[in-house]
């Protein structure tokens, strides 16, 4: 019954999500990005761009600090395998790693998806390219993977001091990147919320992931039991 729950939930985001994106591609465009490249909910991103301007220095910061989700993500990948190969099952990985094995590869999905297809470009030329910014894909790995690696955080560190040292460090960095992106003034508003939205999307499909694994990891043991 929760899991079910769990699956509405995740349902019921994933559909205003995209009923988000949709309104983002088709409620007031209009050509005010370089290039007249045009842009939904243009008034909106337009006075919101024209307010916080737009700073290299602190998109170069952020830029280089969006390598910090993608270290943690090949970490907990390198952490899974290593699971694999001493226990020779997958099925004996921990329940929380397969999960987030199975996020991160929903996660790369959907950031390959908004490459193909294409809501918006950004507010400004990058190197003298118009590139792709819906939805901000700092701001998405940001929220994705710190988030889980709270998460792992408090589930294998059993000092307290610790925990909190390392998930206070990973909060910081999350908030850093997702704030420092938005004020960069590198994409749009509309990009930012994007990201926040499509993030708590996928992370309740990786709790939903969790749930299941660990229905199937109990199944399995009483099974072994009987």
């Amino acid at each position: 019954m929760k899991n079910k729950k769990s699956l509405i939930v995740a349902i019921a985001l994933t559909i205003i999500f995209i009923i988000y994106t949709v309104f983002v591609k088709t409620i007031d465009v209009r050509p005010i990005g370089p290039n007249n490249s045009y842009v939904g909910f243009a008034i909106i991103n337009q006075k919101f761009h024209e307010l916080i301007g737009v700073n290299f220095v602190l998109y170069n910061i952020t830029d280089w600090g969006g390598l910090i989700p993608i270290v943690i993500c090949f970490t907990y990948g390198i952490i899974g395998l290593i699971q694999w190969i001493r226990r020779k099952n997958i099925l004996k990985v921990d329940s929380n790693i397969l999960a987030l094995g199975f996020f991160y590869i929903i996660t790369f999905i959907v950031y390959l998806f908004f490459e193909f297809v294409i809501i918006n470009h950004r507010p400004v030329l990058i190197n003298g390219y118009l590139e792709v910014s819906y939805p901000s894909s700092t701001t998405m790995l940001a929220i994705c993977f710190m988030t889980t690696s709270v998460f792992q955080t408090n589930k294998y560190f059993t000092i307290k001091n610790i925990k909190r040292i390392f998930a206070a460090i990973q909060i910081t960095v999350l908030a850093f990147l997702v704030v420092g992106r938005t004020i960069s003034g590198v994409h749009w508003l509309t990009d930012i919320i994007g990201g926040i939205l499509v993030s708590v999307v996928l992370l309740n499909y990786y709790y939903l992931f969790i749930k299941c694994f660990d229905k199937q990891k109990n199944s399995l043991n009483f099974n072994k039991l009987s």
